[in-house]
């Protein structure tokens, strides 16, 4: 099969590249997916730079997430199973066959079911930027009508996701960002209130329209901090996905003060259980229709150094490669 590559870590044109590999076959509880479309995420170019991890054993297909359709399944799993349509997450975690190629193996239960009505589009931006999303906003209890959550970075792919799943369990959503584009696309997800972070007055605004705010999903918490700790209180709990070139320094009195909670999530680390139940979420807002796709920039696969490179570069949208 054509599969994209690397056998140490650098930069993407240096070692990367597209070649032929055996195709992999499934073991037990294991099935092969048939891969349409490949997504990009942050997580992939830094494993593939060296960011987070050193030279793979032997080498490494990158990309957690993608898309397609199951043609093989392995002892225990149901054969019923064959030519369903599917979203994969975390494909590459702990395993050498990423969704960057043809097919990919993995466990059963990361290959969820795609609704008829959602596209391979779909399929492959969800994965890490909505399971994250999900964890985020649930792993604490359950929202409401009555709960409000801010939403920082709400253009990006994990605010994006948040942003519907809030809007999905019935919370109301404010969403922080940088510039108009940006604020277009948070308001086209559903956010009842977009705010300019950069412009004064952001904490009053979102202190007018929610007082304060349940949750924080957060993408830059030590720039951020003293905006969330303004619009937070005693049962706030601000959860923080992403890191920043250089740790934060906290005001651990205002922390204090506010008698907030802060959570700190990395993906690979969370529990089975709390994974299963964020993936449940996830997709129990696909079936309903809640969850759609951002802009797409797309790449074949021999160009997914270039793939890689947009997201590093913080490509507005969604990065999608296209696998033949």
């Amino acid at each position: 099969m054509r599969a994209a590559l690397y056998q140490r870590t650098g930069d993407a044109h240096d070692v990367l590249r597209v070649d032929e590999v055996e195709r992999p076959v499934p073991g037990p509880g294991e099935v092969r997916v048939r891969v349409a479309v490949s997504g990009v995420n942050p997580t992939d170019w830094k494993t593939r730079s060296g960011v987070t991890g050193g030279d793979p054993d032997r080498w490494q297909i990158p990309h957690q997430d993608g898309s397609g359709t199951i043609d093989a399944v392995g002892d225990g799993v149901d054969e019923a199973r064959l030519g369903q349509r599917v979203w994969v997450w975390m494909a590459a975690a702990g395993r050498r066959y990423g969704t960057a190629a043809q097919w990919t193996v993995l466990p059963a239960e990361r290959a969820c079911p795609l609704p008829a009505a959602a596209g391979f589009d779909l399929g492959a931006s969800l994965g890490v930027p909505a399971v994250t999303a999900a964890h985020c906003l649930f792993a604490d209890g359950e929202l409401g009508p009555e709960s409000t959550v801010l939403v920082a970075g709400g253009a990006g792919a994990v605010g994006h996701y948040a942003i519907e799943l809030a809007k999905h369990a019935g919370a109301r959503v404010v969403a922080t960002v940088s510039g108009e584009e940006k604020g277009r696309l948070a308001a086209a997800a559903g956010a009842d209130l977009v705010v300019n972070y950069r412009q004064e007055g952001a904490a009053e605004q979102i202190r007018r329209f929610a007082g304060q705010v349940a949750r924080v999903v957060e993408v830059a918490l030590g720039a951020n901090l003293e905006l969330d700790l303004a619009v937070s209180g005693p049962s706030t709990v601000v959860v923080t996905y992403a890191n920043e070139p250089s740790d934060p320094l906290l005001p651990v009195r205002r922390c204090m003060q506010a008698n907030v909670t802060l959570r700190f999530v990395l993906l690979y680390g969370v529990p089975g259980p709390q994974l299963a139940g964020a993936v449940t979420r996830v997709q129990e807002a696909l079936e309903a229709g809640a969850l759609s796709t951002l802009p797409v920039t797309r790449f074949p696969l021999e160009q997914v150094a270039d793939a890689q490179q947009a997201v590093q570069r913080g490509a507005l949208g969604k990065v999608l490669v296209d696998v033949p």
